[in-house]
Parts: structure tokens; sequence; C-alpha cells
């Protein structure tokens, strides 16, 4: 950013100003608050975050500073859990991503699967092909273990538990298995990310696994190793 758009000294003290505001609105909220889902914590929660992103942005703009607070965004908290309170059927929804890092890799475990089933199509001399032979082949549980054998590097992974009333009958939603996901019946979530390595440098695995969980639900501790 040049000096002339950089803010102001006084800028950047008022947006700290407004960060103590905003913590005392907080405060008073969560003191005199009516429930658990009481909507001026909400509010103020919201006012709080917002007032924090905006001096955090001026503080580095101006002085090349940082604060050391985060505040979680809204993609990655749950909402009040509102689904039956027994549910008596569950869908679990995973989501895995994986760069294709060595397609000459991936294209002769293609190429190799062809070979031996006379009934594979011939689709291995394409990368979208071979990825399409790679997933018919192996359970994806298979091909999260053995991604680098298949020229694959993993990126971030989640894995939602969603609560309802009933299975779905057969077929019903096949044709958009994904568009339909309800946050507030979501019971747990697990999520796989490198962003999580900085919170704990001590961790000597590839992956953190942070679990979160719909308000008021509770959890047994998640095994990282899973």
């Amino acid at each position: 950013m040049s000096d002339a758009a950089q803010p102001t000294a006084a800028e950047v003290r008022a947006a700290a100003e407004a960060v103590k505001t905003a913590i005392d609105r907080h405060l008073g909220a969560v003191e005199s608050r009516s429930g658990d889902d009481d909507p001026a914590v909400y509010e103020a929660f919201n006012q709080l975050a917002a007032a924090a992103e905006t001096y955090d942005e001026l503080l580095y703009d101006r002085y090349d500073e940082v604060t050391p607070f985060e505040i979680p965004s809204a993609e990655e908290a749950l909402p009040p859990y509102a689904g039956p309170e027994e549910p008596n059927a569950v869908s679990v929804l995973i989501r895995r991503d994986y760069a294709v890092s060595e397609p000459q890799r991936l294209l002769a475990h293609a190429q190799r699967i062809e070979e031996a089933d006379d009934e594979s199509p011939e689709a291995s001399g394409t990368v979208h092909g071979a990825l399409g032979l790679l997933f018919g082949e192996y359970e994806p549980d298979e091909i999260a273990s053995r991604h680098k054998e298949f020229g694959l590097e993993e990126g971030d992974s989640t894995l939602w538990v969603t609560a309802s009333d009933e299975i779905p009958d057969p077929g019903e939603w096949l044709e958009a298995p994904f568009e339909q996901v309800d946050p507030e019946t979501v019971v747990c979530r697990f999520d796989v990310s490198a962003v999580f390595d900085d919170d704990d440098g001590d961790d000597e695995s590839d992956d953190d696994i942070e679990a979160v969980l719909a308000p008021d639900e509770e959890l047994e501790p998640l095994d990282a190793d899973r």
C-alpha cells in the first residue's frame, strides 16, 4: 500500500477505541443475556468481530503489525442444533480435496486398471478419465491412505454428521446429494486441514483434526491418527 493510501494514526486510534467499546458492549450483552440463543449477544459478537477486523487491517496498513486475536467466521461455526432430539437416521457427508501432483503416475495406475479388466472403459489416456477409473476401482478410504502412490496430494477434508427423523426413500436425493444440507441439523463435523498446523507446533502429524460441535453437544476425544 502506498504512503498516500495508508490510514492515519488517528484512524488507527479511533479503530482501537471502537474495539474497546465493542468489548464493553459484548460483555454487557453476555452479563444480561436471557438465554443461550439471546440475539443481543449474537449481535454484539458480530459487532465486536467487525470492529476487531477493522482495527487489525488498519494497524497492519499503518504500522505493519497484527493483533493476536482470531475471530471465527460464520463458515467456521455451527448454528444452534435444531434437528430431532432423538434422531432416527443420520447422513454422513464427506469431502476430500486432492491435487493431481503427478499426472503420469496417475495415468500409469489407470493403465494398469484397464489392462487387468477387459470390461474397463478405455479412459486412461486423460487425467479426468484416469480419475474416473481410479475412483471406480478403489474405495475412497483406500485412495485416502494411498494417495501419494496414485500421484495425488491431499488438501483439506471435512466430514459432517447430520440428523433426521427418517432415512430418505431410495433414490430420492441422488440427483442433487449436496444441495439441501441444513446446517441446523449438523450434529458435529470433523475438519482436517494444514491451516491447523500453526495452532500446535509440537504436533508431528501432517494434518491436524478439528472437531466442531453444534452448540450444547458433547463428544468423546478424537483420535487424530484415525
